[in-house]
């Protein structure tokens, strides 16, 4: 039988965003309750290529949150949000 691929967990930030640290730690601290059932991928959104993708996204704040290529929060969530939203999938 095959593995599931995992579901893709997008984040897009810029290096300057204290709002962006304060996310990317939440999903260290919350991703492994999951196991190997997502993937974390992070888009850089000031560089050429992660500005191109928020403008075809309409991504116009960091950071914003996609799953499964769907925007899910455009801030940080509380803990309990993440938590929830994640267990939708």
């Amino acid at each position: 039988m095959k593995e599931k691929e995992p579901i893709v967990i997008e984040m897009f930030y810029t290096l300057t965003c204290p709002n962006c640290r304060t996310l990317k730690r939440m999903l260290k601290e919350v991703l492994p309750e999951f196991g190997e059932k997502f993937k974390i991928e992070t888009t850089l959104a000031n560089m050429p290529s992660g500005m191109i993708k928020t403008m075809k996204l309409g991504i116009y704040a960091v950071p914003t949150l996609l799953i499964d290529n769907k925007i899910v929060f455009r801030e940080v969530p509380s803990k309990q949000d993440l938590i929830n939203k994640l267990k939708t999938y």
